[in-house]
């Protein structure tokens, strides 16, 4: 539907991460201005496995991270 309306933009998400690399929560922190890109970009990121070190252990963290929904 997205594709099909033309909506572009960019998701500014925070990301909750465990130490297993799993996001435990996803925020929206700067939408795109298009509820269904919002939603796609958190839906991906909860699914995403992430690996956070601190001197080779893995440890929880917050991650920024921009999702950019651009049409070709």
């Amino acid at each position: 539907m997205s594709n099909r309306l033309r909506e572009q933009g960019s998701v500014h998400l925070s990301i909750r991460i465990e130490a297993d690399g799993t996001a435990s929560s996803v925020i929206v922190t700067r939408s795109s201005g298009f509820q269904r890109l919002d939603e796609a970009a958190v839906t991906a990121a909860l699914k995403w496995r992430y690996v956070l070190r601190s001197g080779g252990t893995p440890r929880p963290d917050t991650y920024q991270h921009v999702v950019r929904f651009e049409l070709n």
